[in-house]
């Protein structure tokens, strides 16, 4: 079963509002840019962890949260 997605096209001259359906194309680069999104968020949750990670690993060294801050 395929979905078929919509687009909604404004004229800003006119307000006529017209619904058509995505061709091919169009599909194709929402699709790549919900996955270069989607690589990016990933990315940046990674550095999130990875920094927290990080900060926890020089707090068990005996490190205080100001020489963490100094680094």
């Amino acid at each position: 079963m395929s979905e078929t997605l919509n687009l909604l096209q404004i004229n800003a001259e006119t307000g006529e509002e017209t619904i058509r359906p995505l061709n091919d194309k169009e599909l194709k680069e929402i699709k790549a840019q919900k996955a270069e999104f989607l690589a990016r968020q990933s990315e940046a949750e990674a550095k999130v962890v990875a920094r927290a990670s990080a900060l926890a690993k020089l707090a068990d060294l005996g490190l205080s949260e100001e020489e963490i801050a100094a680094l």
